[in-house]
């Protein structure tokens, strides 16, 4: 954490420095209450005569005190907050700069709903563990010291009696700590499930209710909720205990001092302003011990949730960039060099030594039963996984080669799910492309198939997009994707299964749309209807992580059993017949 506190060590000094004038005042006050009621009130010193004077004169100094110490403590909170909320900053936008460096087999292993707790909830605890430190280490450390220092000083015996009391204390707070401190990281991780399942449900809102299970979540939740006030139950009993063992050992102590205070001003070795000084000072330290107890809560959590922040902080990215920027004389190739693929912790090959090249300007649709790996054959291509045998080389160079930044610039993605942000239309279609022109945003939405619907909004492209794009259709969620896609300056173009909402008529149009406004783009399309497909130059079936057949369509219909099946599911026996005479 040192490198992230150093950055504002500054403001923290300066909130110990004010910090440590605050509570000097607080110490400094006993005393002359004490000469108040000695010599002003009593006249102890002046044969039992009051001196209002003295009086008038030491009140005004408290006040001045009490008014320094009030601005100490300001200036402390602003500089404490200043440190805090600062180092909270910068390690939340190193958190999320880490996060978005993941491959997505890390995406998994955190999860959602761990990573949002760790990067809202954790990082506060964090947070507030840095200003609690400099805050109320400073302020108990010294409240507790100087009210010892000061009870010596003004009677052996009273600091005497604080400091046998002192070791039971610190013992009641040590145990507590024990008990308790295990439990701040299992509260973390039960907010990490609860935040999941409100991940889980918000986004999947529709099919719960399209289900009728809305009782069954209620249900998941309120297991999940009860688990985290369990939990959180258990630690506040703990320090439920602990705070009134603590209050009544230090009240034990006020009740010794009295008592030893009452012996000693009847044999003129105290004072009664002694004895109120003393008991002020015991209520100072005991408000230090209740604040040390807090503090160490405080710090505790804290530690908790740094050491998940921590673990999220020092996760170096799976996939390393490559030194090669591009430039190479092919544009568009794309090479599958007997390439087997495994998903990460699966021992189960998706794809098996397959070769596959596609040519520059080729479209190349890809076909095959579900669970085939064709969306983890296109997915090797911009290096969202890395290939577990073999290598994918793009103009004739191994992906793992580029850098991701440069790989990626060079390919434009439509996936299987449409994601949309929070924006308007024409700030979702120039998301891979910002400084894209309005004409530039408008051809790429016609060639999408999208401008009929986008004109026939009230606010046309400056209509706002719903979070997750609910506000739109399928169709036309997938029409937007397509869109940015096409905006994106990009020489190979992937569509996996992203037109599966369209209808043949408006798929047609797509696609041949496409063909006119990108004749030399590098196109790979995934689909499951014949009808997608059948206009591609090649079109490779899949069947259990190999190629069974690549060719064109009519090429296929006379050699490949598997693709002329499928084509007899969906065109019928009749146009079967028709289509091999």
């Amino acid at each position: 954490m040192w490198k992230y506190i150093k950055k504002y060590l500054f403001f923290a000094i300066l909130a110990g420095l004010f910090m440590a004038g605050e509570v000097s005042m607080d110490l400094v006050q006993p005393g002359i209450m004490s000469r108040i009621v000695d010599e002003g009130v009593l006249g102890l010193e002046n044969g039992g005569a009051g001196d209002l004077n003295l009086i008038w004169k030491l009140g005004l100094q408290m006040i001045f005190l009490v008014l320094f110490g009030g601005l100490c403590g300001s200036l402390n909170n602003v500089f404490v907050h200043m440190s805090g909320q600062n180092i909270g900053n910068e390690i939340r936008k190193d958190c999320f700069r880490r996060i978005m460096a993941f491959s997505f087999p890390q995406m998994n292993r955190f999860g959602t709903g761990s990573l949002v707790t760790r990067v809202t909830n954790d990082i506060t605890q964090v947070q507030n563990f840095v200003s609690q430190f400099v805050r109320g280490m400073i302020r108990t450390s010294f409240l507790m010291f100087g009210s010892m220092y000061c009870m010596f000083r003004l009677n052996r015996d009273f600091g005497m009696v604080v400091l046998c009391a002192f070791p039971f204390i610190v013992g009641c707070l040590a145990f507590c700590l024990a008990k308790a401190n295990p439990l701040f990281t299992k509260l973390q991780a039960q907010l990490d499930s609860i935040n999941a399942i409100m991940q889980e449900d918000v986004s999947g809102i529709r099919i719960i209710k399209a289900c009728v299970r809305e009782l069954y979540e209620k249900t998941r939740f309120k297991k999940a909720n009860q688990e985290l006030v369990s939990t959180q139950l258990h630690v506040l009993m703990i320090f439920a205990f602990m705070n009134p063992v603590v209050n009544a050992l230090m009240y034990l102590v006020v009740a010794a001092i009295l008592l030893i205070g009452s012996f000693e001003v009847g044999a003129g070795a105290a004072t009664p302003g002694n004895i109120m000084a003393a008991i002020t000072y015991t209520t100072q330290l005991l408000n230090g011990i209740l604040m040390l107890v807090l503090l160490f809560q405080n710090i505790s959590r804290g530690y908790a949730s740094w050491k998940r922040v921590r673990e999220l902080l020092y996760s170096q990215p799976e996939l390393k960039d490559g030194a090669f920027e591009g430039g190479t004389r092919q544009k568009g190739e794309v090479e599958f060099r007997d390439v087997s693929f495994s998903y990460p912790g699966s021992s189960q090959l998706v794809l098996d030594h397959l070769s596959l090249t596609v040519h520059p300007g080729e479209t190349l649709a890809i076909m095959g039963a579900t669970g085939c790996g064709k969306t983890s054959l296109v997915n090797l291509i911009p290096r969202f996984y890395d290939v577990s045998g073999g290598a994918v080389l793009v103009d004739g160079i191994d992906a793992r080669e580029y850098r991701q930044k440069d790989l990626r610039e060079k390919i434009s993605v439509v996936l299987q799910k449409s994601d949309l942000f929070s924006a308007t239309i024409q700030e979702n279609i120039a998301w891979g492309a910002p400084d894209a022109s309005g004409e530039a945003i408008r051809a790429a939405a016609v060639t999408a198939q999208a401008d009929d619907f986008i004109s026939r909004t009230p606010e046309g492209y400056l209509t706002p997009v719903s979070q997750r794009g609910m506000s739109l259709s399928g169709g036309q969620k997938q029409r937007l994707s397509i869109a940015r896609a096409m905006v994106k300056p990009g020489e190979i173009l992937i569509f996996d299964d992203s037109t599966s909402a369209l209808d043949l008529k408006t798929e047609a149009d797509l696609y041949q749309a496409l063909r006119e406004s990108n004749p030399s783009g590098t196109k790979i399309i995934i689909a499951q209807r014949i009808a997608s497909v059948r206009g591609a130059d090649r079109i490779a079936v899949l069947e259990g992580g190999k190629i069974a057949a690549c060719g064109s369509h009519e090429e296929l219909m006379r050699s490949c059993a598997a693709y002329q099946e499928i084509y007899h599911s969906q065109i019928g026996e009749e146009d079967v017949q028709n289509e091999r005479q």
